[in-house]
């Protein structure tokens, strides 16, 4: 199976245990900034980010 790109934002590649679906930070959910595709989310508007702690 091969390996999806993770965007900047990610922490994770989707699906990794300990992780799961948040909107992005940077360009609050919209998927866009200043006309164009977001950075960290690649115009998705969620990243991947660590869940949980101990």
């Amino acid at each position: 199976m091969a390996q999806q790109p993770i965007n900047p934002g990610d922490v994770a590649p989707e699906g990794t245990p300990g992780t799961g679906e948040n909107v992005c930070p940077r360009c609050g959910g919209s998927g866009t900034i200043d006309d164009g595709d977001c950075p960290d989310c690649g115009g998705s508007g969620t990243v991947i980010e660590g869940i949980g702690g101990a």
